[in-house]
């Protein structure tokens, strides 16, 4: 057995999971706003674009994907952030974002050299972690702090430890607290990062789940040593389909594509037909921002109303909440699990290396919008009368 996989503690979404099937058997109704899966209904469109290029005699997808793929992502990306991408040189489509966050660390890390860190922010998505752990990397997650609005700050970091950084992950929109990042920020990393010869990769999935100002990409602000990650699972509701992109810097990406065969391809071709459909199209994105909005509004309003502390969230379907003073974190969260409403420990995005020497002390937990509305109603009535009668 992979000695690294004893170091790991269990992937936090498989133990919401357990969590939840117990209650199913209990009998409960479950509000789930612990993994970020949205129930609204994948639009019409996408769906029978699938159905309808499902072939007779189905055959493996190519590791560069449908050229057509490319140039809709392509188009799609200039009209959204006026950033020319060329098709065959700047994308690859992915299954999804998760494996090709964990695979590229696979490619960019030799463990033989001094220069194998992997610098990431905490509270964090697991996979930047994991991902490097198999690389042979250096995992080196730096506590994202409220009073810098959780943002990554290369320039706190010692110059010793940067000069050692193969990597550097950044994800804004932020997953979990749902955090902002401006133009100017990224225009700060970017710099950092080419001073020391970083590669930048910029965790993009939240970008068009936004509720005042759109959110930018790092490509804007430069394309040498960047790479950006896309999915449509967020964006479409799409995250049973599995289809996302890579773009960015021309030598990573042709690198990239070059290894990715040994461990990927792209989506079947009627996922990446359905994806097409999905990019080229921006009304069903702008229907589901609105419902986002409302559910966000209600459980806004519920938390104001019994003054719980929260990160205003700009963008994404998180909220990422505050445990009242006068109970513990794991003491609030149990009680409201046991009433059906799942959240998601703050603990379960911190590092594995901050759990196993202690220095996790997150008092926060995760909201996601996952429910429906009417659902979101229901559950923040319950809720309201759980906090009130707290001891």
């Amino acid at each position: 057995m992979n000695n690294l996989l004893k170091e790991l503690p269990a992937y936090p979404m498989e133990e919401l999971n357990k969590i939840k099937q117990k209650l199913l058997e209990e009998g409960k109704k479950i509000y789930d706003f612990g993994t970020g899966d949205p129930k609204e209904p994948t639009d019409e469109k996408i769906r029978k674009a699938l159905i309808n290029s499902v072939p007779e005699i189905s055959q493996y997808p190519s590791v560069s994907g449908l050229k057509e793929l490319r140039q809709t992502i392509s188009k799609w990306f200039f009209r959204r952030f006026q950033v020319n991408l060329y098709p065959d040189k700047n994308i690859i489509p992915s299954s999804g974002s998760k494996e090709a966050i964990f695979h590229f660390p696979l490619v960019f890390i030799n463990p033989e050299e001094d220069k194998k860190r992997v610098i990431f922010g905490t509270p964090a998505y697991p996979v930047y972690e994991r991902g490097t752990l198999f690389a042979g990397g250096i995992p080196t997650p730096v506590k994202l702090k409220e009073e810098e609005n959780f943002l990554l700050r290369l320039d706190k970091i010692e110059k010793s430890i940067l000069e050692e950084t193969r990597i550097v992950w950044i994800n804004y929109p932020h997953n979990p607290t749902g955090a902002f990042a401006s133009k100017s920020y990224y225009e700060e990393v970017y710099g950092i990062c080419r001073e020391y010869n970083i590669i930048l990769c910029s965790d993009e999935c939240y970008s068009e789940i936004y509720f005042e100002k759109k959110p930018p990409s790092a490509l804007e602000v430069g394309i040498d040593n960047i790479v950006v990650f896309h999915s449509l699972s967020k964006r479409s509701g799409m995250t049973g389909y599995r289809s996302g992109f890579i773009a960015g810097d021309e030598n990573i990406i042709s690198q990239y594509r070059k290894y990715r065969a040994s461990f990927g391809v792209a989506s079947p071709d009627f996922i990446q037909k359905a994806a097409i459909v999905a990019w080229s199209d921006e009304q069903h994105v702008e229907k589901r921002r609105d419902i986002f909005r409302k559910k966000r509004d209600i459980i806004l309003d519920f938390l104001e109303k019994v003054g719980l502390e929260y990160l205003y969230p700009q963008a994404t379907f998180y909220i990422w909440i505050k445990t009242p003073d006068k109970i513990s974190a794991k003491d609030y969260i149990k009680l409201l699990v046991e009433n059906g409403i799942i959240v998601s420990p703050g603990e379960n995005f911190c590092a594995g290396i901050e759990l196993k020497n202690n220095d996790c002390t997150s008092n926060y937990f995760r909201v996601a919008l996952v429910p429906t509305v009417e659902d979101c109603k229901e559950a923040v009535e319950i809720w309201e009368r759980l906090h009130k009668n707290l001891p």
